[in-house]
């Protein structure tokens, strides 16, 4: 994980578990452009990965997957 990632208030993150945990999708996504918008995209990776999807329950996990998948892939990256 980066640093700038340690460095996130972990108030930022609780925001974020609250979205989640009241399955409020739309509210969790206006958190993750904030978020972007305000630290970049590497550094979300970092927090989503290592702060934020290790909190999640199976059942949250679940939930937020189904909602993640349900939008459709908007771009393919190749990679190699």
């Amino acid at each position: 994980m980066s640093e700038a990632a340690t460095l996130i208030p972990v108030s930022t993150i609780i925001s974020m578990l609250s979205a989640i945990n009241d399955r409020d999708w739309s509210r969790f996504k206006e958190l993750e452009r904030e978020f972007v918008n305000q630290n970049g995209i590497e550094v979300w990776e970092d927090v989503f990965n290592f702060r934020v999807l290790p909190a999640l329950d199976k059942e949250l996990n679940r939930w937020f997957l189904i909602q993640k998948c349900s939008t459709g892939i908007k771009s393919v990256k190749v990679v190699g």
